[in-house]
Protein backbone atom coordinates (compact mmCIF):
# COMPACT_ATOMS: atom_id res chain seq x y z
CA UNK A 1 0.00 0.00 0.00
CA UNK A 2 1.35 3.41 -1.08
CA UNK A 3 1.57 5.93 1.74
CA UNK A 4 1.67 9.57 0.62
CA UNK A 5 3.54 12.32 2.38
CA UNK A 6 1.08 14.40 4.51
CA UNK A 7 2.21 17.58 2.78
CA UNK A 8 1.65 16.01 -0.63
CA UNK A 9 -1.78 14.81 0.45
CA UNK A 10 -2.64 18.31 1.58
CA UNK A 11 -1.55 19.77 -1.77
CA UNK A 12 -3.62 17.21 -3.67
CA UNK A 13 -6.70 17.98 -1.57
CA UNK A 14 -6.26 21.73 -2.03
CA UNK A 15 -5.86 21.24 -5.77
CA UNK A 16 -9.06 19.19 -5.97
CA UNK A 17 -10.92 21.83 -3.96
CA UNK A 18 -9.60 24.52 -6.31
CA UNK A 19 -10.74 22.54 -9.36
CA UNK A 20 -14.20 22.03 -7.83
CA UNK A 21 -14.46 25.76 -7.12
CA UNK A 22 -13.41 26.70 -10.66
CA UNK A 23 -15.92 24.24 -12.14
CA UNK A 24 -18.66 26.15 -10.34
CA UNK A 25 -17.36 29.71 -10.64
CA UNK A 26 -16.15 29.82 -14.25
CA UNK A 27 -19.49 28.89 -15.93
CA UNK A 28 -21.32 31.41 -13.73
CA UNK A 29 -18.82 34.11 -14.64
CA UNK A 30 -19.06 33.28 -18.35
CA UNK A 31 -22.86 33.43 -18.26
CA UNK A 32 -22.77 36.73 -16.38
CA UNK A 33 -20.27 38.26 -18.80
CA UNK A 34 -22.31 37.10 -21.79
CA UNK A 35 -25.53 38.59 -20.41
CA UNK A 36 -23.78 41.80 -19.38
CA UNK A 37 -22.09 42.20 -22.77
CA UNK A 38 -25.25 41.62 -24.79
CA UNK A 39 -27.71 43.34 -22.49
CA UNK A 40 -25.92 46.44 -21.20
CA UNK A 41 -26.54 48.32 -24.44
CA UNK A 42 -30.29 47.82 -24.12
CA UNK A 43 -30.57 49.31 -20.64
CA UNK A 44 -31.96 52.82 -20.71
CA UNK A 45 -34.43 54.95 -18.80
CA UNK A 46 -37.12 54.13 -21.35
CA UNK A 47 -36.44 50.41 -21.10
CA UNK A 48 -36.82 50.49 -17.31
CA UNK A 49 -39.81 52.84 -17.06
CA UNK A 50 -42.00 52.16 -20.11
CA UNK A 51 -44.43 49.30 -20.86
CA UNK A 52 -43.76 46.99 -23.80
CA UNK A 53 -45.03 48.03 -27.24
CA UNK A 54 -45.43 46.51 -30.69
CA UNK A 55 -46.12 43.04 -29.37
CA UNK A 56 -43.22 43.31 -26.85
CA UNK A 57 -40.73 43.99 -29.66
CA UNK A 58 -40.16 47.52 -28.43
CA UNK A 59 -40.68 49.62 -25.31
CA UNK A 60 -39.63 48.55 -21.84
CA UNK A 61 -40.26 46.12 -19.01
CA UNK A 62 -41.64 48.39 -16.29
CA UNK A 63 -44.85 46.35 -15.65
CA UNK A 64 -42.75 43.19 -15.29
CA UNK A 65 -40.44 44.88 -12.78
CA UNK A 66 -43.39 46.17 -10.72
CA UNK A 67 -45.09 42.77 -10.84
CA UNK A 68 -41.96 41.04 -9.60
CA UNK A 69 -41.65 43.53 -6.72
CA UNK A 70 -45.30 42.94 -5.79
CA UNK A 71 -44.81 39.17 -5.75
CA UNK A 72 -41.64 39.36 -3.67
CA UNK A 73 -43.26 41.74 -1.19
CA UNK A 74 -46.37 39.57 -0.93
CA UNK A 75 -44.23 36.49 -0.37
CA UNK A 76 -42.30 38.32 2.36
CA UNK A 77 -45.51 39.35 4.15
CA UNK A 78 -46.78 35.77 4.29
CA UNK A 79 -43.57 33.74 4.57
CA UNK A 80 -41.59 35.69 7.17
CA UNK A 81 -44.03 35.54 10.14
CA UNK A 82 -45.14 31.97 9.42
CA UNK A 83 -41.56 30.75 8.93
CA UNK A 84 -40.22 32.40 12.08
CA UNK A 85 -43.12 31.25 14.25
CA UNK A 86 -42.78 27.69 12.97
CA UNK A 87 -39.03 27.74 13.61
CA UNK A 88 -39.52 29.12 17.12
CA UNK A 89 -42.05 26.44 17.96
CA UNK A 90 -39.94 23.59 16.60
CA UNK A 91 -36.74 24.88 18.19
CA UNK A 92 -37.94 26.23 21.53
CA UNK A 93 -41.21 24.52 22.42
CA UNK A 94 -41.74 21.23 20.56
CA UNK A 95 -40.57 18.03 22.21
CA UNK A 96 -38.29 15.58 20.44
CA UNK A 97 -40.72 12.84 19.45
CA UNK A 98 -41.91 11.00 16.36
CA UNK A 99 -44.14 13.91 15.30
CA UNK A 100 -41.39 16.53 15.32
CA UNK A 101 -39.03 14.13 13.55
CA UNK A 102 -41.72 13.57 10.92
CA UNK A 103 -42.09 17.34 10.52
CA UNK A 104 -38.32 17.69 10.11
CA UNK A 105 -38.31 15.09 7.34
CA UNK A 106 -41.25 16.80 5.65
CA UNK A 107 -39.50 20.19 5.70
CA UNK A 108 -36.31 18.71 4.26
CA UNK A 109 -38.25 16.93 1.51
CA UNK A 110 -40.28 20.04 0.67
CA UNK A 111 -37.07 21.98 0.10
CA UNK A 112 -36.22 19.57 -2.74
CA UNK A 113 -39.61 19.54 -4.48
CA UNK A 114 -39.42 20.93 -8.06
CA UNK A 115 -40.92 24.38 -8.43
CA UNK A 116 -43.36 23.23 -11.10
CA UNK A 117 -45.02 20.99 -8.48
CA UNK A 118 -45.56 24.03 -6.27
CA UNK A 119 -47.09 25.77 -9.26
CA UNK A 120 -49.56 22.94 -9.83
CA UNK A 121 -50.37 22.88 -6.11
CA UNK A 122 -51.01 26.63 -6.13
CA UNK A 123 -53.20 26.24 -9.21
CA UNK A 124 -55.30 23.58 -7.53
CA UNK A 125 -55.55 25.19 -4.07
CA UNK A 126 -55.42 28.96 -4.44
CA UNK A 127 -56.61 29.51 -8.00
CA UNK A 128 -59.35 26.86 -8.23
CA UNK A 129 -60.37 25.66 -4.74
CA UNK A 130 -60.15 29.00 -2.88
CA UNK A 131 -61.30 30.82 -6.04
CA UNK A 132 -58.60 33.50 -5.92
CA UNK A 133 -58.15 33.16 -9.66
CA UNK A 134 -54.88 33.92 -11.37
CA UNK A 135 -53.89 36.80 -9.15
CA UNK A 136 -51.08 38.37 -7.16
CA UNK A 137 -52.31 36.83 -3.91
CA UNK A 138 -52.43 33.34 -5.46
CA UNK A 139 -48.91 33.74 -6.81
CA UNK A 140 -47.59 35.17 -3.54
CA UNK A 141 -49.09 32.32 -1.50
CA UNK A 142 -47.63 29.75 -3.88
CA UNK A 143 -44.19 31.32 -3.63
CA UNK A 144 -44.67 31.47 0.14
CA UNK A 145 -45.17 27.71 0.37
CA UNK A 146 -42.11 27.20 -1.81
CA UNK A 147 -39.99 29.53 0.37
CA UNK A 148 -41.11 28.29 3.78
CA UNK A 149 -38.81 25.21 3.98
CA UNK A 150 -35.74 27.38 3.40
CA UNK A 151 -36.86 30.07 5.86
CA UNK A 152 -37.80 27.55 8.55
CA UNK A 153 -34.53 25.64 8.18
CA UNK A 154 -32.39 28.80 8.24
CA UNK A 155 -34.31 30.21 11.21
CA UNK A 156 -33.99 26.98 13.18
CA UNK A 157 -30.25 26.87 12.55
CA UNK A 158 -29.96 30.47 13.71
CA UNK A 159 -31.99 29.77 16.86
CA UNK A 160 -30.04 26.61 17.67
CA UNK A 161 -26.75 28.52 17.34
CA UNK A 162 -27.61 30.69 20.35
CA UNK A 163 -25.82 29.29 23.44
CA UNK A 164 -28.08 27.50 25.90
CA UNK A 165 -26.53 29.52 28.69
CA UNK A 166 -28.34 32.62 27.39
CA UNK A 167 -31.68 30.92 27.93
CA UNK A 168 -30.69 29.60 31.33
CA UNK A 169 -29.53 33.02 32.51
CA UNK A 170 -32.78 34.66 31.36
CA UNK A 171 -34.94 32.01 33.03
CA UNK A 172 -32.87 32.29 36.21
CA UNK A 173 -33.67 36.01 36.35
CA UNK A 174 -37.39 35.22 36.40
CA UNK A 175 -38.28 35.67 32.73
CA UNK A 176 -40.84 33.40 31.16
CA UNK A 177 -39.95 31.18 28.24
CA UNK A 178 -41.69 33.49 25.76
CA UNK A 179 -39.92 36.54 27.22
CA UNK A 180 -36.64 34.68 26.86
CA UNK A 181 -37.36 33.83 23.24
CA UNK A 182 -38.58 37.32 22.36
CA UNK A 183 -35.94 39.39 24.16
CA UNK A 184 -32.88 37.16 24.19
CA UNK A 185 -33.00 34.40 21.58
CA UNK A 186 -34.66 36.11 18.62
CA UNK A 187 -32.54 39.32 18.67
CA UNK A 188 -29.33 37.29 18.66
CA UNK A 189 -30.64 34.94 15.94
CA UNK A 190 -31.86 37.78 13.72
CA UNK A 191 -28.83 37.85 11.35
CA UNK A 192 -29.25 34.21 10.38
CA UNK A 193 -33.02 34.55 10.10
CA UNK A 194 -32.83 37.60 7.83
CA UNK A 195 -30.12 36.06 5.68
CA UNK A 196 -32.10 32.88 5.12
CA UNK A 197 -35.27 34.87 4.40
CA UNK A 198 -33.65 37.11 1.81
CA UNK A 199 -31.97 34.17 0.08
CA UNK A 200 -35.33 32.38 -0.09
CA UNK A 201 -36.96 35.51 -1.53
CA UNK A 202 -34.22 35.91 -4.12
CA UNK A 203 -34.92 32.38 -5.29
CA UNK A 204 -38.64 33.11 -5.41
CA UNK A 205 -38.01 36.25 -7.48
CA UNK A 206 -36.37 34.19 -10.21
CA UNK A 207 -38.89 31.34 -10.39
CA UNK A 208 -41.04 30.89 -13.49
CA UNK A 209 -43.05 27.69 -13.03
CA UNK A 210 -45.00 28.68 -9.86
CA UNK A 211 -46.15 32.03 -11.28
CA UNK A 212 -46.86 30.51 -14.70
CA UNK A 213 -49.94 28.77 -13.29
CA UNK A 214 -51.04 31.29 -10.67
CA UNK A 215 -50.42 34.91 -11.60
CA UNK A 216 -48.29 35.69 -14.66
CA UNK A 217 -49.85 37.42 -17.66
CA UNK A 218 -48.52 37.06 -21.20
CA UNK A 219 -48.97 40.74 -22.04
CA UNK A 220 -50.40 43.26 -19.57
CA UNK A 221 -49.00 46.78 -20.06
CA UNK A 222 -51.20 48.32 -17.32
CA UNK A 223 -50.20 47.99 -13.68
CA UNK A 224 -52.31 45.89 -11.27
CA UNK A 225 -54.64 47.77 -8.95
CA UNK A 226 -55.63 44.92 -6.62
CA UNK A 227 -54.14 41.78 -5.11
CA UNK A 228 -56.71 39.86 -7.14
CA UNK A 229 -55.33 41.16 -10.47
CA UNK A 230 -52.87 39.42 -12.74
CA UNK A 231 -49.49 40.96 -13.38
CA UNK A 232 -46.44 40.54 -15.52
CA UNK A 233 -43.24 39.23 -13.93
CA UNK A 234 -39.64 39.29 -15.10
CA UNK A 235 -39.00 35.51 -15.16
CA UNK A 236 -42.14 34.74 -17.15
CA UNK A 237 -41.67 37.80 -19.37
CA UNK A 238 -38.16 36.62 -20.19
CA UNK A 239 -39.52 33.17 -21.07
CA UNK A 240 -42.21 34.70 -23.30
CA UNK A 241 -39.96 37.00 -25.29
CA UNK A 242 -37.39 34.22 -25.69
CA UNK A 243 -39.80 31.54 -26.94
CA UNK A 244 -43.10 33.10 -28.05
CA UNK A 245 -42.21 36.40 -29.74
CA UNK A 246 -40.54 36.03 -33.17
CA UNK A 247 -38.17 38.56 -34.70
CA UNK A 248 -37.37 40.26 -31.41
CA UNK A 249 -34.02 41.94 -30.89
CA UNK A 250 -31.70 39.73 -28.80
CA UNK A 251 -30.71 42.81 -26.81
CA UNK A 252 -34.19 42.98 -25.29
CA UNK A 253 -33.92 39.39 -24.07
CA UNK A 254 -30.45 39.91 -22.61
CA UNK A 255 -31.46 43.25 -21.10
CA UNK A 256 -34.42 41.63 -19.33
CA UNK A 257 -32.16 38.86 -18.05
CA UNK A 258 -29.65 41.44 -16.83
CA UNK A 259 -32.33 43.32 -14.87
CA UNK A 260 -33.56 40.08 -13.28
CA UNK A 261 -30.05 38.99 -12.33
CA UNK A 262 -29.34 42.46 -10.93
CA UNK A 263 -32.43 42.29 -8.72
CA UNK A 264 -31.43 38.88 -7.37
CA UNK A 265 -27.84 40.05 -6.89
CA UNK A 266 -28.97 43.12 -4.95
CA UNK A 267 -31.07 40.94 -2.65
CA UNK A 268 -28.12 38.66 -2.00
CA UNK A 269 -25.82 41.63 -1.31
CA UNK A 270 -28.40 43.01 1.13
CA UNK A 271 -28.43 39.64 2.90
CA UNK A 272 -24.64 39.72 3.26
CA UNK A 273 -24.66 43.31 4.53
CA UNK A 274 -27.35 42.56 7.12
CA UNK A 275 -25.47 39.52 8.34
CA UNK A 276 -22.20 41.47 8.56
CA UNK A 277 -23.84 44.38 10.37
CA UNK A 278 -25.44 42.24 13.06
CA UNK A 279 -22.38 40.05 13.49
CA UNK A 280 -20.30 43.12 14.34
CA UNK A 281 -22.73 43.90 17.14
CA UNK A 282 -22.36 40.49 18.76
CA UNK A 283 -20.43 40.39 21.99
CA UNK A 284 -20.06 36.61 22.10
Amino acid sequence: MIRLNPKMTEKIVFFLLLVATLVIVIPVMLITVMILTNGAGTLSWEFLTQPPRLGMRAGGIFPAIVGTVYLVFGTLCFALPVGILAAVYLSEYARDNWLTRLIDIAIINLAGVPSVVYGLFGLGLFVSFLNFGTSIIAGSLTLTIMSLPVIITASREALNSIPQSFREASLALGATRWQTVRRVVLPNALPGIMTGTILALSRAAGETAPILFTVAAFYLPSLPTSIFDQCMALPYHLYVISTQVPNIKPGIQYGTALVLISMVLVMNVVAVLIRTHFRKRKLW
